[in-house]
Parts: C-alpha cells; structure tokens; sequence
C-alpha cells in the first residue's frame, strides 16, 4: 500500500498530522480556519486530537527563519471522517487509504508486532530505570558497609552528590522538625533526642578544652553512626519515603 501521509504509531492508536492531511486534500481554506471548523462534527481534543507546535523553517527574502507552526495530531478514525466530509475525489481517496490502514492494523499479525514493541519498550524502560537506581544502590551498599560516625555536614554532601537537593543547614532543620535532633533552643540544642539515640543513628563525641584561666570546657558533637547513615539515606533515597 503507497503511502498518502506519514503515519505515526507511537501513540496508542495511529494519528496523523492535521496539516499534512489539509494539503493532501488540496483544502482551499486557510488551515487556522478549516480545523477548527471540523472540530465541530463531535470530535473531542484530547480523544480524537491534540494539540502539536512545530518549528518550521520559511525563506523570507535571502534567509532562513524558524516559525512556530501549530498543528494537531489526529486519530486516523477522526482522519477518515474528515475525509467523508469533503466529498471530494481527494477525499473518497484518503478516506479509503485509511479504511484500508485500519484493517491492517487490526490483523493478527500487526497486533502480535505491536504486542512485542510493546514488550520490548517496556524492556528498556526497566533498563532505564536500573541504568538511574544503580548508583544510588551503590551508594546505599556503601553507606550499609560503613563502621565510621561522620558529621552532619558530611552526610548532607553525600546526598547531595547523589541526588538529594539538601545541605548542611537545610539537613539540620529537617531533622529537628522530624523529631531526630533536639530543636529546643538551650545547651542541648541539635543533640540527639532520646528516640533517635535508642535507634542508634547517632553518637555524641566529647572533646576538652582547657582555657586560658585553667578551667575546662567539654564540646560535644553529634556524629552520625553507620546505621544512622544507611537509615538516612534510605528516607531520602526512597527506601523509606515520607
């Protein structure tokens, strides 16, 4: 069978170009005022078409100039009954290119091909999907693996390198609003609560520091454990969600 316009099976049934149909039916009527006119006959936008901006590129005077050109994609059921309309020969002659086009499309052969891209399209994307997963799954594995506490501020650059749109100050706020850090104002302030150290994500490392008058003054720091780095990660990469 010749082909009278391009065909496009990517969506769920095949459409056509709008304006590749008006100029194969040599449509007198400006394409702006002829579609919108046969969108009267109970066709519906979403259903039977759907709105496509294309750029073309037009010569005007000695150069080259790209227009948006606007343009619908159409159902070839939607196509065919345009085509009825006209009732011209042009029309009788698209409108039976179609009819002929649905009954290859509906053949047990063209069903099981369409079944098999099916399946291979769905193939890929789960590739797709393990191709994006495996480094963060590494990173995960990594973070399981680790025995070493680290800072906060450490943490915050991890995610960051994988993905996770936070930093050092924005990773201390959440936590505080999320019940794993004291957020009462005090001496106490950004430990650990009594919750998140009984779940063991973090530790509380104390240094001293002798002053100059001879007393001694003891800082601590909240570190993150390894289990608090494998838990943490997982909320944030999706494992626990929410």
């Amino acid at each position: 069978m010749n082909e009278l316009i391009k065909i496009n099976y990517d969506a769920e049934q095949p459409t056509v170009s709008a304006r590749d149909l008006h100029d194969g039916l040599e449509i007198k009527t400006a394409f702006k005022d002829w579609f919108p006119r046969m969108t009267e006959y109970g066709f519906e936008s979403g259903k039977d078409f759907n709105l496509l901006k294309n750029e073309r590129v037009q010569i005007e005077g000695n150069r080259e100039v790209k227009r948006e050109v606007v343009d619908y994609s159409i159902s070839v059921d939607m196509a065919k009954q345009i085509c009825m309309i006209q009732r011209t020969e042009k029309g009788r002659m698209y409108r039976q290119y179609f009819l002929d086009l649905e009954k290859a499309w509906n053949t047990p052969e063209q069903i099981m091909a369409r079944a098999l891209r099916m399946a291979d399209k769905t193939i890929e994307d789960q590739k797709e999907q393990i191709r994006q997963m495996k480094p963060k799954a590494l990173f995960a594995d990594a973070v399981s693996a680790s025995h070493t506490s680290i800072l906060i501020g450490d943490l915050a650059k991890l995610l960051k390198q994988n993905g996770v749109e936070t930093g050092q100050k924005r990773l201390f706020e959440w936590m505080r609003e999320n019940g794993y850090l004291i957020k009462r104002k005090g001496s106490d302030w950004n430990m650990p609560t009594q919750r998140s150290m009984e779940m063991g994500l973090f530790e509380v490392k104390e240094s001293t520091v002798n002053n100059p008058d001879g007393s001694v003054k003891i800082n601590k720091t909240t570190k993150v454990t390894g289990k608090g780095q494998q838990y943490f990660t997982n909320r944030f990469l999706g494992g626990m969600a929410g």
